[in-house]
């Protein structure tokens, strides 16, 4: 074998960089040894691994083919190193999760994992739904957790915990005080709405698709605390999971407007790459992520103390 785990390692930091520099900020190694092992893995195997863009580099389609079992190496690597150390953890885990997911429950399972596992650690990151697609298929996430649909061919779905969005006002706002609202009312409504890329955007999105009008879009945040502020000054109405107005609607400071004709239904998702090896980091994170929504129909029916 003439390859050594020092070359594969800089292999898939340029990967994910797509820049010798950034990878050696990675690794803590100079820009010359980086370039150096790189340059040493190719002229070894008489090949390139990359195609270069003037200081970009971008995997070709061998790069393609090799990168899962490079990362995979690694992985098993540390997991043997961690293993010979005598330590108990799971190393370092790279965590996606979309916002409501982020902001409501992937905090608090982080939170779980670390008490009952102090030497591991964990990067979490929260962005929309094709954020962190986009990211689990270039392996600079372990995981993903995702409110909206995911058809890349390369990411393995499976599906987390049923949610769903509910429209929703300030008390003052005249459609407070019905029962319901209609399409055609809901149309001549403001609205304060999530981004396109989002899960819930998405799901609002479908649920109109019949809708000859278009909406109102006054605003277009990318954040639900934003969205519920404004909503709360009178700004519109706004849509998102029942899970991020729990505590709204406990306090009364948002009203739930009923809407039959919408479905609102969605899932919450785990994601992963197909040739990824899934480590025993990732599956402890998703074994407490389905401990937390066991006997539970719907994510806003979680029984957990603290969620604000």
């Amino acid at each position: 074998m003439r390859f050594t785990l020092r070359q594969i390692g800089v292999f898939v930091a340029v990967a994910r960089h797509e820049s010798v520099s950034r990878a050696a900020e990675e690794l803590s190694l100079s820009q010359s040894a980086t370039s150096t092992a790189l340059g040493e893995l190719e002229r070894q195997y008489d090949t390139q691994l990359f195609d270069r863009f003037g200081k970009t580099l971008r995997l070709n389609e061998l790069g393609q083919a090799l990168l899962p079992q490079a990362v995979e190496l690694i992985e098993r690597a540390a997991a043997i190193e961690s293993g010979l150390e005598g330590h108990a953890g799971y190393g370092k885990l790279q965590i996606g999760a979309t916002l409501t997911i982020g902001n409501y429950l992937a905090t608090l399972i982080v939170a779980d994992l670390l008490t009952r596992h102090p030497e591991s650690s964990v990067h979490l990151k929260v962005h929309n739904t094709a954020t962190i697609v986009d990211q689990v298929a270039r392996h600079e996430l372990d995981l993903g957790l995702v409110e909206g649909s995911c058809r890349h061919p390369e990411l393995i779905v499976e599906p987390w915990v049923a949610d769903e969005l509910v429209v929703f006002c300030a008390p003052g706002h005249p459609l407070a005080k019905q029962a319901s609202a209609t399409l055609a009312e809901l149309a001549d409504e403001s609205w304060i709405v999530r981004e396109p890329g989002s899960g819930t955007r998405e799901t609002l999105d479908q649920a109109l698709r019949h809708q000859h009008s278009p909406l109102k879009v006054r605003l277009e945040l990318e954040h639900t605390e934003a969205i519920k502020r404004a909503v709360e000054f009178g700004l519109g109405i706004g849509c998102i999971s029942r899970l991020a107005l729990r505590e709204a609607f406990r306090r009364g400071s948002l009203v739930a407007i009923q809407t039959p004709e919408l479905d609102l239904q969605r899932h919450f998702h785990f994601l992963w790459h197909r040739r990824k090896f899934q480590t025993a980091g990732m599956r402890e994170f998703i074994g407490l992520c389905r401990a937390m929504t066991a006997g539970v129909e719907r994510s806003d029916q979680i029984e957990w103390s603290f969620i604000p």
